[in-house]
């Protein structure tokens, strides 16, 4: 079992950045994968961006080169950097953990991207 508290979103204009922080309730060192999802208003979840327990990263095409995730074992924290922000950014973005292939999820937090 974890816990996954996501931080970090907020109301930010075009063409902003923000950064998103996932803190897990224990160590992260050996969790398979960890990632970013997010959901927007009727729309199903989607997968932003994952990196492995050996720090190899996948992103979705439409925030390649914009978005950066990383991971800092130390502090079993999960970050991702997104900047240049777009209106089609506004979602919940969810912290995901895969631990022995079981999935666990964040609550969610919310970037408003507006014009």
């Amino acid at each position: 079992q974890v816990q996954l508290v996501e931080s970090g979103g907020d109301l930010v204009q075009v063409g902003g950045s923000l950064r998103l922080s996932c803190a897990a309730s224990r160590s992260i060192f050996n969790f398979n994968l960890m990632g970013w999802y997010r959901q927007a208003p009727g729309a199903q979840r989607t997968m932003v961006a994952t990196i492995t327990s050996g720090s190899t990263t996948n992103y979705a095409d439409s925030v390649k080169g914009r978005f950066a995730i990383s991971r800092d074992n130390a502090k079993n924290t999960v970050h991702l950097q997104m900047n240049n922000l777009k209106p089609e950014d506004t979602a919940v973005y969810y912290c995901y953990a895969s631990i022995n292939y079981s999935p666990y999820w964040g609550q969610g937090t919310q970037v408003t991207v507006s014009s």
